[in-house]
């Protein structure tokens, strides 16, 4: 369900929801890196105008970066609700994405694109989030229109591994001149299980070339998920990425595992690893969808 707004909310991804899906996650659980402060505290964040900014941040900053995008992601789903589960899995992901990869010379797809809440905060554009008077300056999805480091526009699932092989190929055939670089596709593992996210792999695979495909694994689509995939999926995650059968593996694509996935510092060392790759690879990271929420039940508690 959209909202006339055009921001995308979802009531199954909309703060309170999420909250309830990740009823296991509490705050004191979380480390105080990530852990959400309240208050305007955004002295990093309102600060980023670009990822050279994010480039430009000292490591020991990085930390304190997501901190602060997670406060601003919980104040922006209580005043205007929206995708807020999934981004806030997102946030180190998308951090170490704009810290390694050189956007927009390299192309960064979202699948659906409803995660790309951090993305558009890291690309000019955190007022957006951070002052209610501009909430209406971006949609909930990638838009090319908003800025040039937004692909496509998007909203359907399934679709960022086959645009992203496009791409690619547009790459290969037109060389240098292109003006692409890294091609990468984000694709959570809720929307792995499409058909055209198949096709997307079985092309990858046979097109070669540098392409970067990054699965948010959080164990969860709009609700639980169901399927034989994911049966392999969570071997995957139970044996550090050795156990199989290795769904990416089969189709020929190489395949890395980071089990850490909020952990901003594993996946900058991960991503410096696949970045100008001359072979489709797999990243495959766990995360956990909607960290830093507290289950629904204290967030009821704490407005009595």
């Amino acid at each position: 369900m959209r909202s006339a707004s055009g921001n995308g909310f979802d009531s199954s991804d909309s703060f309170a929801v999420s909250g309830a899906a990740e009823g296991t996650t509490r705050l004191h659980d979380i480390p105080p890196s990530i852990t959400p402060s309240h208050g305007d505290d955004s002295h990093l964040l309102s600060r980023i105008a670009s990822p050279a900014d994010v480039k430009a941040l000292a490591p020991n900053e990085l930390a304190e970066l997501c901190r602060e995008i997670r406060t601003t992601l919980l104040a922006y789903g209580h005043q205007h609700g929206g995708h807020i589960g999934s981004n806030l899995g997102m946030v180190e992901a998308t951090v170490a994405l704009h810290r390694v990869f050189d956007s927009p010379r390299d192309r960064i797809v979202f699948d659906v694109s409803h995660q790309s809440y951090v993305h558009k905060m890291l690309t000019g554009r955190a007022a957006a989030y951070l002052d209610p008077d501009r909430f209406s300056e971006v949609t909930g999805f990638t838009n090319p229109d908003e800025s040039e480091h937004d692909q496509f526009v998007l909203g359907h699932t399934g679709t960022s591994i086959s645009l992203a092989c496009g791409l690619a190929k547009t790459r290969d055939m037109e060389g240098p001149n292109s003006g692409i670089g890294n091609v990468i596709a984000v694709i959570g593992d809720g929307s792995l299980s499409s058909a055209i996210a198949f096709e997307g792999l079985n092309n990858a695979a046979e097109q070669g070339g540098n392409l970067i495909i990054i699965v948010n694994d959080n164990e969860m689509s709009i609700a639980e998920d169901h399927g034989g995939m994911y049966g392999t999926l969570a071997r995957l995650r139970a044996t550090g990425g050795k156990g199989g059968p290795n769904l990416f593996m089969a189709f020929g694509l190489d395949y890395r595992y980071v089990e850490a996935g909020n952990d901003v510092f594993a996946l900058i060392e991960a991503f410096e690893q696949v970045k100008d790759t001359d072979h489709p690879v797999v990243v495959h990271i766990h995360t956990r969808k909607g960290l830093g929420l507290p289950p629904a039940k204290e967030s009821a508690e704490a407005r009595d």
